[in-house]
């Protein structure tokens, strides 16, 4: 855009290969806490290291050279040129973020005293409660209140940096488990056929947009080390059932799915309602279940065999119903809150340039699937439109399972009953934009069920006991 004798350039940031070479005088970055720290420094910040018309300042600072000399100008008279600038703008970070430390570096340049430049710097906190009362909607700020925990509010409104999640799962630990945009895994649309993965439900049947989601949750699985990576995620209100239908359609279709695990309140009649769909019937696809006690440690051995005989991918017989017992839950989070500590359970990264590309290139048909609230606006769009909202909110669905995790509290009761939930003051709220756990719930199944699938798989022959082994007669 050319204003004047000045133009305005926007870029595409991507994974900032592709930016290298421009200059500018003048920078604005929006959502500077987005913006990763590598590309900050060995991309974004190079684009100012080159003055406005360096030329003609040499030949000022030539003639000014000349004229103090023949005692005709003072040093203090030289010309000022304005600097290069910078201006980033965002909401307030958790304090182990590089927002906060760039934050805290510019901080030290100002109060510091100790400046050797001639630059200019200035930090801005702008509060909702310092704003003109005109500037923020209050139905807004009201809301936010309300619906936000209260650190959440601080860094979104009110321009504070804080400190770790007070939940039972770190904020910190899981952004040191979600891989770097464009640094390896990404969220995925379609799977690697070559790799396998777990799929998790948390099943809720109602139809109201202000119920709890319908979660899914699809971690793809590395054998070697034992971990997985969440690479899909699902997380829908007020739709109806056969659209969750189609949607776990579309990830058998999609996925090599190894193993499925539901939660037993609304999974198994979930599972009926797959099996019985003209969808599933079309395809010939039936899911089968596949049970054993597993829970009691001196018999898991025997409860993986038997597992192990009953599992059979190729007839769809891979799908565990998990009963909620108040063992199981503490046992659950607790593998989970493991799998963040050491980095077991990892968040992919955003699709970026020919990742981006190749998955939004497949011609996969999506039009029978709801992904979003939105669905009458996207519903209007190209199959290719819907496919780039598509992977795009996979990233929002991802992040969205870390907030949910990070909101999660744990209280005892007087029997010494442990409970995971949201907080109290969260629970109490109502309607579509509410705070829920489902995406959270699902992560916890499929954690747990992939615990499971791994020490199924690897099994040892002595660990079957008693088995026929055939002998050679001569």
């Amino acid at each position: 855009m050319q204003i004047g004798k000045s133009s305005i350039t926007a870029l595409p940031l991507g994974d900032g290969e592709k930016l290298r070479g421009f200059r500018f005088h003048r920078m604005i970055i929006d959502e500077l806490l987005l913006m990763p720290e590598k590309i900050l420094n060995e991309v974004i910040l190079p684009f100012l290291g080159v003055v406005q018309n360096p030329t003609e300042r040499q030949k000022i600072r030539n003639a000014e050279d000349m004229l103090i000399k023949l005692n005709k100008m003072k040093e203090e008279d030289r010309t000022v040129f304005p600097n290069n600038k910078m201006i980033g703008l965002s909401s307030a970070s958790y304090k182990f973020e590089y927002l906060y430390k760039l934050y805290t570096d510019y901080e030290n340049l100002i109060l510091g005293g100790n400046n050797k430049d001639d630059a200019y710097r200035a930090i801005f906190h702008f509060a909702y409660d310092i704003a003109p009362q005109d500037l923020f909607d209050q139905n807004l700020i009201t809301h936010a209140k309300a619906t936000m925990s209260l650190s959440q509010f601080e860094r979104e409104f009110g321009a504070k940096f804080t400190d770790d999640s007070s939940g039972y799962f770190k904020i910190r630990k899981m952004a040191e488990c979600t891989i770097p945009d464009g640094e390896g895994q990404c969220v995925e649309i379609f799977g690697d056929p070559n790799s396998e993965y777990i799929l998790a439900v948390d099943p809720s049947w109602s139809e109201s947009d202000s119920s709890d989601d319908f979660a899914i949750q699809v971690i793809k699985l590395l054998p070697e080390q034992k971990k997985g990576i969440l690479v899909h995620s699902y997380a829908l209100s007020g739709t109806n059932l056969k659209k969750h239908i189609s949607y776990v359609s579309y990830i058998l279709e999609n996925f090599n799915i190894s193993c499925i695990v539901m939660d037993y309140n609304g999974g198994s009649q979930f599972l009926n309602a797959l099996n019985e769909s003209s969808e599933f019937k079309n395809k010939n696809i039936k899911i089968k279940i596949i049970d054993a006690d597993i829970d009691d440690a001196e018999t898991k051995n025997k409860g993986l065999k038997d597992l192990r005989n009953q599992y059979n991918k190729r007839d769809y017989k891979y799908c565990f119903l998990r009963k909620p017992s108040s063992s199981w839950i503490r046992e659950g989070n607790e593998s989970l809150q493991a799998a963040f500590d050491h980095k077991r359970m990892l968040f992919a990264g955003m699709a970026l340039d020919s990742e981006y590309t190749r998955q939004t290139s497949k011609p996969i048909d999506i039009k029978d699937i709801s992904f979003s609230l939105d669905e009458e606006e996207i519903g209007k769009q190209s199959n290719t439109a819907r496919l780039i909202d598509f992977l795009e909110m996979q990233k929002e669905n991802i992040e969205l399972t870390k907030t949910e995790c990070a909101l999660i509290e744990v209280s005892t009761s007087p029997q010494g009953t442990q409970s995971f939930d949201l907080p109290s003051s969260l629970k109490k709220q109502s309607g579509r934009n509410k705070a829920r756990k489902d995406s959270y719930s699902a992560l916890v199944l499929g954690n747990w069920m992939m615990n499971i699938y791994y020490d199924m798989i690897n099994l040892k022959v002595d660990d079957y006991g008693d088995t026929f082994v055939p002998m050679l007669i001569k």
